[in-house]
């Protein structure tokens, strides 16, 4: 099997183990657990596995103390894209949420062109455009039901934290940082806002069957882990922006385990919105000059990594 036979298997891997958040987490849902205590154990769980990771390759903990406050920033707001999209969960189908999420590339071009003055192109406009046509569609279903407001706006929000992530983790105080170092920093100061919110431990709901504690070891071990080291394999073998588009697949994966494992519907319509939103992205990546900025990876929640960064 040759390097890009390999480098396009993995990022298929890598992009459909994301897309498994879903399959892992509504059962949890189901059982009557909430987002805060879900993604307070994943996140714990996920710590270790990446510090053994860490070590394994023979990095340290240490860090400047200059780089601890933007750390702190960076794993609240991928907290709290984390919790945002978790919570829409609970308000619209758990494949549309992932499609919708999945607009953020396009959100990370529009803060580029404010933060840096850049001009809009055409090609960003007439992206927008096609995400927000998707967008609607998902939104005004066949039978004339509609999404819920709530739910839209949670997905947003996440993908607004996480679009303001990958600008912010590019700040030239962290160049020198390993990616992985982040990457374990990160999940280590996001679980304290989850220790927050489940009152230091009070309110936090536990499991009592075996399986249900293998979900929330499945969530650290696929869509975080298995995901990640996939992806920086996939753009050592074929680069950034054919990894960045095989992305694809999570809102596709998403959405097939939401048919096949929790009977959500899928129309005509829906297929089309889907289509329109993946186009854009795929667009957006592809033609863009934000395959620069979206350097760290994304497979924390989401996330695309798209350039490894050496690391001293």
């Amino acid at each position: 099997m040759n390097a890009k036979v390999k480098g396009y298997i993995l990022g298929g891997i890598a992009a459909t183990t994301y897309g498994m958040n879903p399959l892992f987490t509504l059962p949890l849902y189901k059982e009557g657990l909430d987002p805060d205590s879900v993604l307070f154990f994943r996140y714990l769980f996920a710590i270790p596995i990446l510090g053994i990771m860490l070590k394994a390759r023979g990095r340290n903990f240490k860090l400047k103390r200059k780089e601890i406050p933007p750390l702190i920033i960076l794993g609240w707001l991928v907290a709290i894209s984390s919790l945002t999209l978790f919570q829409s969960y609970n308000y619209m189908e758990a494949g549309i949420a992932s499609t919708i999420l999945f607009v953020y590339p396009i959100l990370v071009a529009l803060i580029i062109a404010v933060v840096y003055k850049e001009k809009v192109s055409l090609q960003t406009i007439f992206c927008i455009f096609l995400a927000l046509s998707g967008i609607g569609l998902l939104y005004n279903g066949a039978d004339g039901a509609t999404l819920s407001l709530i739910g839209i706006g949670l997905v947003i929000a996440s993908s607004l934290s996480y679009a303001i992530y990958i600008v912010g983790v590019n700040r030239p105080m962290l160049k020198e940082v390993a990616t992985l170092k982040i990457t374990f920093y990160i999940l280590l100061f996001g679980v304290l806002l989850f220790l927050i919110r489940v009152d230091f431990g009070q309110s936090l709901q536990i499991v009592d069957k075996w399986y249900l504690w293998g979900n929330l070891i499945a969530l650290a071990v696929f869509p975080t882990t298995i995901s990640f080291l996939c992806t920086t394999q996939a753009i050592q073998y074929i680069g950034s922006t054919p990894t960045a588009i095989l992305g694809a697949l999570e809102p596709v994966t998403a959405v097939f385990f939401g048919i096949i494992i929790f009977g959500e519907t899928l129309t005509l319509r829906l297929c089309y919105g889907i289509a329109l939103i993946i186009l854009a992205v795929t667009f957006i990546i592809a033609g863009g000059n934000i395959t620069s900025h979206l350097v760290r990876f994304r497979k924390l929640f989401p996330r695309l990594p798209l350039k490894p960064i050496k690391s001293k």
